[in-house]
């Protein structure tokens, strides 16, 4: 694989990094650099200024609404939107169920939910985990019995992603109780506005309401709502997870906040002289910065391969990039020192946070820390991936 850029690459950098000087609004931009919160308006305000350029999902095919790039152009796309400060594309529908409708969806399922997903005009969250089906995936209890042409769903999901804004939810539910528990299991697709569910908010840490609890009491669904074969759905539930896991190592993100850490620590002070040229401090950022320069081109690599979904590699850059995440964020707090520690929520939303200076910018540090300790555990924990390492790619 050639890392190096060609001519087109180069030019297609400049006409991505033209769009984004042109309609990246200042605002979001801001709040991004400086690790502020971000509303539903401002998720939405940008997916869709991408959808209107039809740049909103990069790996999808061009028959379904993709731009048609190459992987190199992906890569150079969300490298230079994380550079520029652009706020995230929420995964859930484009880069998660989306490739589940594409591979295992009907005809019909891919007319009515593709576009929609497009255009923004449904939220999409990720109804798997339960209380007691984490990490044990397979032992979920939420159930779905089949009367006539719908199904009635009851049970209790958990950890839900920004469900209080959600208009739909893909769901894994239990179809038969007399199997295997993975050959038992459903892929199911639920509007969140049925009569029945209910979404209770779960504040962490940090105080924000970013993650829920989502109750199916007798819950309607249409038949039509189940992607693929009834008790397929663990099937469905591993691709899409390959999906979710590449993305998760986040290689532009972090090269964005690397620059943050790196400026922060020239600007610290220890002993008289920047953080950054304290020998033991440098050798932390170096190290990171090494470990992220091999995550990219193993990113790279695994982009390569357009013709498969990806398969267990995927859980080595989901491993390697919440490690360095993490690792991030923890010597960011440790640059901003004392300054890091006092907490203030409202700074993080609402005027205060519209008008933060420039130079403040330990004050979130400490919320940023916080938020970035679930990375290891969202999308199958590191212990969970480590496993899967051991047994599929090393063969132990």
């Amino acid at each position: 694989m050639d890392l190096n850029y060609t001519s087109e690459d180069l030019a297609f950098r400049d006409h991505v990094r033209a769009f984004l000087e042109a309609n990246l609004p200042a605002d979001l931009q801001h709040k991004v650099r400086h690790h502020l919160r971000l509303s539903k308006d401002d998720y939405v305000r940008w997916h869709k200024t991408l959808a209107k350029q039809g740049w909103v999902a990069p790996a999808w095919p061009v028959e379904h609404g993709g731009p048609g790039w190459t992987h190199v152009q992906r890569h150079i796309f969300d490298d230079e939107c994380a550079r520029a400060g652009t706020p995230q594309v929420l995964p859930f529908g484009v880069n998660m169920v989306a490739p589940v409708i594409m591979a295992f969806g009907n005809e019909e399922q891919k007319a009515h939910f593709l576009p929609r997903i497009l255009s923004c005009e449904d939220w999409w969250c990720q109804g798997y985990s339960e209380p007691g089906a984490g990490s044990d995936l397979a032992s979920l209890k939420t159930s779905a019995e089949r009367v006539g042409e719908h199904y009635i769903v009851n049970g209790q999901k958990t950890w839900t992603t920004l469900a209080q804004h959600a208009d739909m939810i893909f769901c894994l539910v239990r179809t038969d109780t007399g199997v295997r528990k993975q050959e038992g299991i459903s892929f199911l697709l639920i509007d969140m506005h049925a009569p029945g569910v209910t979404v209770r908010p779960i504040i962490m840490l940090d105080e924000d309401h970013e993650v829920n609890e989502v109750f199916f009491d007798n819950v309607k669904v249409p038949v039509a709502n189940l992607i693929g074969q009834e008790n397929k759905g663990w099937t469905y539930a591993k691709y899409l997870l390959g999906h979710e896991r590449t993305g998760i190592a986040a290689v532009g993100r972090s090269k964005r906040e690397l620059g943050f850490l790196k400026r922060l620590a020239s600007a610290e002070q220890k002993n008289g002289k920047p953080l950054l040229a304290d020998p033991m401090f440098g050798a932390k950022v170096a190290t990171l910065e090494i470990e992220l320069m091999a995550l990219e081109t193993t990113v790279q690599r695994v982009l390569a391969q357009a013709h498969k979904a990806p398969g267990p590699e995927a859980s080595v850059l989901k491993v390697r990039g919440t490690d360095i995440q993490q690792s991030l964020t923890e010597l960011m707090v440790e640059a901003a020192g004392p300054m890091a520690m006092p907490f203030d929520p409202a700074f993080l939303e609402g005027e205060r946070a519209r008008s933060v200076a420039d130079d403040d910018d330990a004050a979130p540090l400490l919320s940023y820390y916080f938020n970035f300790r679930k990375t290891s555990i969202y999308g199958g924990s590191n212990e969970i991936q480590r496993n899967i390492i051991t047994q599929m790619i090393l063969g132990l």
